[in-house]
């Protein structure tokens, strides 16, 4: 098993063939010429086979030399699955959350400040439910007010405001989610503010949203949202009561890894761009 061709041999063998000698192939993995000089050598010692004929004008392959290429050519595409495969393993997902709609918004966007050659990998987890960033179940939150906690670090991005939406001015009624699911502040405000006039519940935010479209009743969103929303239009002033500064918040220690810096700041620029 010891005196066995290793597979990097046949790579290195390869490059070799493909470059008709050293110096091709020295460009080409970055190996010295006297390390791939000896480690042919070994592969011919191992295989019992001569593969170059050695002259003035580089290595040119024998009979056994060609057969061995077509041999080994499938390792080509293996060696590049592979190196694929690790690159993506190798570079850590950020775990991101953040309330659905600015979850959607982010996800929309994220091509804009993201790249596939990134040192990080985005992951989104949109959620209304507070994600414990101290206890690393996310790495990167968006939330509605500075962060206390001594361990946690915060980044104003802006002011998020709220108002009605509709089809039209004339449309009355509200929608909302269910009250055992109606944990978010706009929701709560609604069944404090106007119980009696709630016409109708969705299972989600954008069920809530789309049910609106179908002039079903009014709904009350994040004016960025609303305003993205082709066919709904705005149809109260902005509701004082639930305008909140919005910031994003990270690990004090977290934040200092290059990953995720280069998330925080990739987010930062979706939200800070937002109008």
């Amino acid at each position: 098993m010891e005196d066995n061709p290793k597979l990097d041999d046949f790579l290195l063998f390869l490059a070799v063939a493909d470059g008709g000698g050293l110096s091709g192939a020295v460009k080409s993995t970055g190996t010295p010429a006297p390390t791939l000089s000896r480690r042919m050598a070994e592969l011919e010692r191992r295989l019992g086979k001569r593969l170059f004929e050695r002259g003035k004008r580089g290595y040119s392959l024998t009979a056994d030399g060609r057969a061995l290429v077509v041999q080994a050519e499938p390792l080509r595409a293996a060696a590049r699955r592979l190196s694929a495969f690790n690159a993506v393993q190798t570079r850590p997902r950020v775990r991101i959350t953040a309330g659905h709609w600015t979850s959607q918004f982010i996800s929309k966007r994220m091509g804009t400040v993201w790249t596939p050659d990134a040192i990080w990998i985005p992951e989104l987890v949109a959620s209304n439910a507070m994600v414990d960033i101290a206890r690393r179940e996310a790495d990167i939150g968006i939330r509605k007010r500075r962060p206390d906690q001594p361990w946690l670090a915060g980044r104003r991005t802006g002011t998020i405001t709220y108002a009605e939406f509709a089809t039209s001015e004339v449309v009355q009624g509200y929608i909302t989610l269910p009250e055992t699911a109606a944990s978010a502040p706009s929701q709560r405000w609604l069944r404090d503010a106007k119980p009696d006039e709630i016409v109708t519940t969705a299972s989600d935010t954008r069920a809530e949203a789309d049910l609106a479209l179908g002039g079903i009743g009014r709904v009350v969103l994040p004016v960025f949202v609303g305003k993205s929303l082709d066919g709904l239009v705005q149809v109260s002033p902005v509701i004082d009561e639930l305008t909140h500064d919005e910031w994003l918040v990270s690990h004090h220690d977290a934040r200092h890894d290059p990953p995720v810096r280069a998330a925080l700041e990739a987010v930062a620029t979706i939200l800070m761009a937002r109008t």
